[in-house]
C-alpha cells in the first residue's frame, strides 16, 4: 500500500482527500495545514506520495515542493489546487511536482493521477 501525506490549508479538503484515498487503498500517514508542518511530516514519515495545495499561509505549496525535492529528488508530489492557470502549473512542474489536478476534482481524476505517480 502506498503511503500519502495530505497537505492543504482547508480541513474540509484534507478530509475529502483522506477519505477518498483511504477508500481506494492508500494509507494517509499524515496531514498538514501549512508548509512548515508539511516539510516536518515529510522528513519524519517519508511518504510515497504527497498531495500538495498551492495556496497556503506562510510557505506556499510551490516552495514546499522545492524543499521536499531538495531532500529527495525522487519525491512524488501531486499538486491539488484550485489555481489551474498555466503559469502556476508550469511553476509547480518546474519545482519538481510530478502531476497537477485542479479543484474541484472528480474522484476518478484524483485516483488516475495518483496511480500515474
Amino acid at each position: 500500500m502506498k503511503t500519502v501525506l495530505v497537505v492543504d490549508d482547508s480541513a474540509f479538503m484534507r478530509k475529502i482527500l483522506k477519505i477518498t484515498l483511504e477508500t481506494n487503498g492508500f494509507v494517509v500517514i499524515g496531514e498538514a495545514e501549512n508548509g512548515t508542518t508539511a516539510v516536518e511530516l515529510y522528513t519524519k514519515h517519508k511518504p510515497d506520495i504527497v498531495t500538495m495545495d498551492v495556496t497556503m499561509k506562510g510557505m506556499d505549496g510551490i516552495e514546499v515542493t522545492r524543499r521536499i525535492i531538495k531532500m529527495n529528488s525522487n519525491a512524488k508530489i501531486l499538486i491539488v489546487s484550485s489555481m489551474g492557470q498555466e503559469l502556476v502549473v508550469k511553476d509547480a512542474i518546474r519545482s519538481g511536482a510530478k502531476g497537477f489536478i485542479v479543484k474541484p476534482f472528480q474522484e476518478g481524476q484524483l485516483l488516475e493521477a495518483m496511480r500515474k505517480l
